[in-house]
């Protein structure tokens, strides 16, 4: 299967290429007139070989996002704006209702130091923060990783765990449930509060708000896009002052009222089974 499944890829890939090349000679012979397209080469989900990502249809995965090869991801979860998950080595598995956020990494370990094989496991509900690495380790349910932090090659992170932002957490470290660990190279630093390890898991429920929000906005068609610029414009607020000299009360129409579940004071509206 996977020799079959390379010459497939390597024909398809051809055929593209070939079709490319018969476009810029039809350019060529324009002359002067022509106008070139460029072929975006970024695919959202990208199979290697094989290997293809599993992503439930609830996941909201962001345009610009890259989850290529052997990955998994939960339903309610999501994956933000330049995330890279790349399972081409091993594997990715991504829990329910976890974020990872813009920029962060996930990669996979084929082989380091001790020698060992290592695919990255995140649990359920648990919140990556922006530009975070996350190579080869556990990340356990509930947990938080911070911004901009580095986790290696063999990490636990257990359950209602915190690394902070810009931590280093070097190979094969453990960071047992209610600590919090930071610095670099990482080390405890206190115990979590009863109010963290609640914030924890707001966090992961928030984003799965918000993610929806963003999926919504991501899924408009081009004529919706345009017919809500023109709703803004005719309903853009003027100063009070200006506004009643004319004589015009304005009123925010339907079509630009933000989701309930984003809305302060509202319970979260569950997922659609």
């Amino acid at each position: 299967m996977g020799t079959l499944g390379k010459a497939i890829y390597t024909v398809g890939f051809w055929i593209r290429e070939t079709g490319q090349a018969i476009d810029r000679l039809g350019c060529r012979l324009q002359g002067r007139y022509f106008f070139q397209e460029q072929l975006s080469r970024h695919r959202t989900l990208m199979n290697i070989f094989d290997k293809a990502p599993v992503v439930d249809k609830d996941v909201f995965v962001a345009p610009g996002a890259s989850i290529i090869g052997d990955v998994q991801v939960g339903r309610g979860s999501s994956i933000w704006y330049g995330c890279v998950l790349r399972g081409d080595v091993n594997s990715i598995s991504v829990g329910s209702g976890t974020n990872i956020q813009d920029n962060s990494l996930v990669h996979v370990a084929k082989s380091n130091l001790s020698g060992k094989v290592l695919p990255t496991i995140i649990g359920n509900n648990v919140t990556v923060g922006h530009s975070a690495v996350l190579h080869g380790c556990t990340v356990e349910d509930e947990a938080f990783v911070g911004m901009g932090a580095t986790l290696l090659d063999g990490v636990v992170v257990e359950k209602n765990a915190m690394v902070a932002a810009g931590a280093l957490v070097r190979q094969n470290t453990k960071i047992p449930s209610g600590e919090v660990w930071g610095g670099n190279p990482a080390k405890f630093l206190r115990k979590l509060t009863d109010e963290e390890i609640a914030f924890i898991s707001q966090s992961a429920t928030n984003y799965l708000n918000l993610a929806q929000v963003h999926a919504a906005e991501n899924a408009k068609s081009f004529e919706e896009i345009e017919f809500e610029k023109v709703l803004r414009k005719k309903f853009a607020r003027k100063d009070e002052e200006y506004d009643s000299m004319l004589g015009v009360v304005r009123e925010l129409p339907p079509e630009l009222v933000l989701p309930d579940n984003i809305l302060p004071n509202k319970d979260p509206k569950p997922l659609q089974k």
